[in-house]
């Protein structure tokens, strides 16, 4: 090949033959059999820049090679491009260039679109997606209400990753090392109202049906620890000198004998109750230091843990006890009840945390030393139980059960199935994103939207607001509007869906 090949000539001259005769159009043909149909699709790129970068062909260049090698084999196959134009990523591209996120997203598509198109793939661009067209989120929008109506989308005030930098809510999946994902600032706890998708309703199903895919272990083993199923008890500690009880969930009932403490998360419903007057300041003051760090901060393991006495105590139901009541950042309130017990001889981050703030530390399996052992580290082990009252001599099967047996029997518990996976996070405060096809009735209550799409209004208002309400809460054309049911006055939801929708 000689050094003078017109590369750019050559490639020009058979783009356009492509897009002129559509070459690469698929047609709906009901005789070609199901097996002989094909749907590839790419992740479409974020038009939150100038252009493409070099990760963007690399993907594309792989299902690109795929694609054609199966229409050569004989298959009908449906391979689209698109744009991922509404949220995070755009809108903040648009506040860094100060211009409408509408004027810099159309801008950008236009560049992708030429950029993507000089690198030769086979698309299909009669069937090009922009998620920030009408068209498309007309079916985000219907889908949403599918949910709705289905109870599997639900309004919650409550405890949520605030990044202050872009002034929005985030999903858990969307914070990385306790900072935000797209603008790398730190992320702190905030109580917002809130949309919410109930994933959780599906926890057991994503289990089971790990099976049927044909994925590497290693990766499956990751989806299962992200789901986090946890078989235990759920245990009522009363509040010593109060009604109140406490409930702690365990899949170690067996050890209840060992509980040195009882811990609670520092976003505790009704936490303010339990604290004593002398405590009051050293409670306060760290209460609002834990809602400044990340979960994911406060549950690494390499945190040192930390905590602060509440001045309360609690009786430990099985042994009859009183033991400490303590706050601790470690302990979430999104996960189980939001407090555990603390048996320190058989768990190293209850060994550290007793050693710290000198808790007592009893073993109560047997780690071949007898019952007046002094650890020097949790023992994790298994044995015979000691200083377990009923317990005693009982293996750890033996021992769950007899616990789980003594609490049904005298309605101090019940049996549980926790998942550490959480309902996902679905609205944001941002004003680049599908509207939320609800009203807000103060007598009708929430009233679903009829007509689709709802449309985003334009407004030159768009930047987030440092209250935590998205900028269509301004717009009063938009949010005040009459109850679709009764007439009367009600306002439209302001919260967007999030880039993901």
């Amino acid at each position: 090949m000689g050094e003078g090949y017109p590369f750019g000539e050559i490639e020009k001259k058979w783009q356009d033959y492509w897009e002129k005769n559509k070459t690469f159009k698929v047609e709906e043909d009901a005789s070609v059999p199901e097996s002989k149909r094909l749907y590839v699709l790419d992740m479409f790129p974020y038009p939150s820049g100038d252009g493409l970068h070099v990760g963007h062909p690399e993907g594309y260049t792989a299902t690109d090679i795929y694609v054609r090698f199966k229409r050569m084999q004989g298959y009908n196959v449906l391979h689209p491009m698109g744009f991922d134009a509404f949220g995070l990523p755009a809108e903040n591209y648009a506040l860094a260039t100060g211009q409408h996120p509408r004027i810099t997203t159309e801008k950008n598509i236009a560049n992708f679109r030429k950029q993507i198109k000089s690198l030769g793939f086979s698309y299909d661009w009669d069937r090009e997606v922009i998620t920030s067209s009408s068209d498309y989120y007309k079916w985000t929008q219907f889908i949403f209400l599918k949910l709705y109506e289905k109870g599997l989308a639900y309004e919650s005030n409550m405890p949520i990753n605030w990044c202050s930098s872009c002034k929005t809510g985030l999903a858990n999946e969307e914070v990385k090392d306790g900072k935000c994902e797209r603008c790398g600032s730190i992320v702190v706890k905030r109580s917002i109202r809130q949309w919410v998708l109930k994933i959780t309703k599906y926890a057991e199903r994503l289990l089971e049906d790990l099976e049927l895919l044909d994925w590497p272990e290693s990766v499956k083993a990751m989806q299962r620890n992200w789901i986090g199923k946890s078989i235990g008890v759920n245990i009522d500690f009363k509040v010593d000198g109060a009604s109140d009880r406490i409930t702690v969930f365990t899949t170690r009932a067996d050890t209840v004998f060992g509980v040195s403490c009882l811990v609670i998360s520092p976003e505790y419903e009704g936490v303010e109750k339990f604290i004593k007057p002398e405590c009051w300041k050293a409670c306060k003051e760290y209460i609002e230091s834990a809602a400044k760090k990340s979960e994911i901060d406060r549950t690494s393991d390499k945190t040192e843990k930390t905590g602060v006495f509440t001045g309360s105590y609690v009786i430990n139901p099985v042994s009859g006890n009183k033991v400490p009541l303590w706050i601790a950042d470690y302990v979430l309130s999104t996960y189980a009840t939001g407090a555990v017990m603390s048996v320190p001889a058989h768990d190293q981050r209850d060994f550290d945390f007793s050693k710290k703030y000198g808790l007592p530390i009893v073993c109560v399996i047997d780690d071949g030393r007898g019952k007046d052992v002094v650890l020097e580290e949790a023992y994790v082990g298994d044995g015979k139980h000691i200083n377990s009252g009923f317990l005693d001599g009982l293996d750890t099967p033996s021992s769950i059960a007899k616990v789980m047996e003594f609490v049904e029997k005298n309605k101090l518990g019940e049996k549980r199935v926790n998942y550490k996976l959480r309902d996902w996070l679905f609205s944001r405060q941002r004003y680049w994103g599908e509207p939320i096809p609800l009203i807000h009735c103060p007598k009708c209550g929430i009233v679903e939207e009829k007509n689709l799409p709802l449309l985003l209004p334009e407004t030159s208002n768009y930047k987030p607001t440092e209250e935590g309400e998205s900028p269509l809460a301004h717009v009063d054309g938009f949010v005040n509007v009459k109850c679709p049911k009764c007439g009367g006055k009600a306002k439209r939801e302001t919260n967007t869906m999030p880039q993901w929708a």
